[in-house]
């Protein structure tokens, strides 16, 4: 729902009932990942995209039913790859869409949630869209951390262990329907929770102020991540050079990695990149780096032999070879880059396959299906 809740409040705010259809479970090669949806307006206008145009049709004429009846719907769409075209969703994959009404009845608190995802606070809006009472679908619950939940989805154990399992998507940043019993029992069927996890944003950490940083950082930001370039040399480590950046920072990169670990600011979907390939302060960086709990990627720059002596400088001073194993040297895949955007793109190339668990080979050389699951 991120990419479409701008629109989505516009209409809100306006007073108008809205048409959301949304990606709630996915199966083989479905087109969008669960959570994305499209908006049908009061007008008529689409919004958004739920399978990248394979079965927007349906999905449209859905929603217009709903908005008619008021009551949600859940459907799937996709059968076998053989028969998949008479549905329409051509790649063969099975998606569950949640299609229901959005207006400041059914949700008083969106303009809270917008507010949240505009700051980059955590907030997850969990929906019951499958129950054997009618009566119980479409209720909606929000959970931040440290705080208590707003709203309730029928009962003090439901909420307990939907709060529970929410707060652990918003750690993982991943949307996804989940399955109780009809009361919330851990061992049952009968109910499916969406999760919409509106987590900040992942964080990219690019550590030298050369160009080919200024070209990793307009890669990260373009997919999505909230991109901090650091540097000790004020001259170089200025906005002017890396407008795409979200911050600049002038501080030694081993200092500056270490507070912002010591804040919270560091965590499993966090990509560190380290462009320096300079000794005096690519060390104490990775020596920090290479030793945090919890990172997605790291990756440092430089040659064979670069790598090399960095290599040996590290386990001097105390890096165990498995920390040493995590780190991406030289970084980026083999795509033949030379020039700083081609190599930005090897860089990102690298850690979205490190983190959804590709294998960085031609789609055209393998079997089976082309994404993988969440999990990686």
């Amino acid at each position: 729902m991120r990419e479409v809740l701008t629109e989505l409040l516009d209409w809100w705010e306006q007073g108008h009932s809205v048409g959301v259809g949304t990606v709630v479970a996915t199966f083989r090669s479905a087109p969008r990942p669960p959570g994305a949806s499209m908006l049908v307006g009061p007008d008529g206008t689409a919004v958004g995209s739920v399978s990248g145009g394979c079965v927007e049709g349906a999905v449209y004429e859905l929603a217009q039913e709903v908005l008619q009846s008021g009551s949600p719907a859940l459907q799937r769409y996709g059968v076998s790859d053989d028969d998949a075209m008479a549905v329409g969703l051509t790649c063969g994959g099975i998606l569950d869409v949640w299609v229901e009404q959005m207006s400041r009845e059914t949700f008083p608190e969106l303009d809270e949630v917008a507010a949240d995802v505009r700051a980059g606070r955590p907030v997850a809006v969990a929906t019951v869209i499958e129950h054997p009472d009618p009566a119980w679908l479409g209720r909606r619950m929000l959970v931040r951390p440290d705080q208590e939940p707003t709203g309730t989805l029928g009962s003090a154990r439901v909420d307990a262990a939907v709060r529970d399992d929410a707060l652990g998507q918003l750690a993982l940043g991943h949307n996804a329907t989940l399955g109780y019993g009809a009361d919330g029992q851990r061992r049952g069927e009968g109910m499916r929770v969406f999760v919409w996890a509106f987590a900040p944003p992942p964080r990219m950490l690019v550590f030298g102020a050369i160009d080919f940083a200024a070209a990793v950082a307009r890669v990260g930001s373009f997919l999505g991540y909230r991109v901090s370039v650091c540097d000790a040399r004020p001259v170089f480590a200025t906005h002017s050079r890396f407008p795409a950046a979200d911050e600049v920072v002038v501080d030694w990169p081993h200092r500056y990695l270490a507070a912002e670990q010591e804040a919270g600011r560091i965590d499993g979907r966090t990509v560190i990149t380290v462009l320096t390939h300079d000794p005096k302060f690519d060390v104490p960086l990775l020596e920090v780096a290479l030793r945090l709990p919890e990172v997605g990627y790291v990756g440092a720059m430089g040659s064979r032999r670069t790598h090399e002596d960095r290599q040996e400088r590290l386990s001097a001073v105390g890096v165990s070879t498995a920390e040493l194993d995590r780190l991406r040297s030289p970084i980026g895949l083999d795509l033949g880059a030379r020039t700083p955007e081609e190599t930005a793109i090897s860089i990102a190339a690298e850690f979205v396959a490190e983190r959804w668990g590709g294998s960085g080979r031609p789609l055209a050389e393998r079997q089976g299906r082309i994404h993988h699951s969440s999990e990686g």
